[in-house]
């Protein structure tokens, strides 16, 4: 069975292009992005690393590192970097794991069904699903998403989904469907209508269970 929400990720030794990690603490008191991609030198892939690469800013804001694993080695990660760097017109400043074992492919169930390794694999071999876990301070498990091979993803969505994450941990509330920050948020089930207006002041009903509030300050 594969990784379920709130359980505590795998903790991992692990070379990287930047040196080795140890990898619950690494990820120290941040939050914490793990991406996986089939290998180095491939079409998508390199688009997905750029867009990460030009998100720098935005992951920092968020006290959020990212780190990306492919099963090739840590020098071909450092060769391929240049790539990632020409075409995305920014630095690639996170480190990428060297899973050749495919210990951390494993350890996270990235793979797919009936993947196979051999000699030289192919990146149709050893493909490492797209996968993406979004990762507490507490180290654990908040959000997931799995793309096939051959779709790239979508790092706003990403990036949404971690503001929603901090949101709703930092305010208790929870958000509604394409939310977006600065828009309003859902009232939880378990907070009482009086409660509710103590909390957060003046919301809307629009049903008895479909509470929403402009985002408390």
């Amino acid at each position: 069975m594969g990784l379920r929400i709130n359980d505590i990720v795998p903790d991992f030794t692990a070379e990287t292009d930047q040196g080795p990690i140890q990898f619950h603490d690494w990820i120290g008191d941040s939050w914490a992005i793990l991406f996986s991609h089939p290998k180095d030198f491939t079409p998508v892939c390199t688009t997905e690393f750029s867009a990460v690469a030009q998100l720098a800013d935005e992951w920092a804001k968020r006290n959020t590192k990212v780190i990306g694993v492919s099963v090739d080695s840590a020098e071909d990660h450092r060769k391929w970097k240049g790539d990632i760097e020409k075409f995305g017109n920014t630095s690639a400043s996170f480190p990428i794991i060297a899973d050749t074992d495919l210990a951390v492919s494993k350890a996270f169930d990235m793979l797919p069904a009936g993947y196979y390794l051999p000699d030289n694999p192919t990146p149709a071999d050893s493909q490492t699903v797209r996968s993406v876990f979004i990762i507490a301070p507490d180290k654990t498990l908040k959000l997931s998403m799995t793309y096939p091979m051959n779709v790239g993803r979508n790092f706003a969505e990403v990036l949404r989904a971690l503001d929603a994450l901090q949101t709703a941990e930092q305010k208790n509330v929870a958000t509604p469907a394409d939310w977006t920050p600065g828009a309003d948020v859902v009232i939880p089930l378990a907070v009482s209508d009086a409660e509710a207006r103590e909390k957060y002041g003046e919301y809307t009903t629009h049903f008895p269970y479909l509470r929403t509030v402009k985002l408390p300050a």
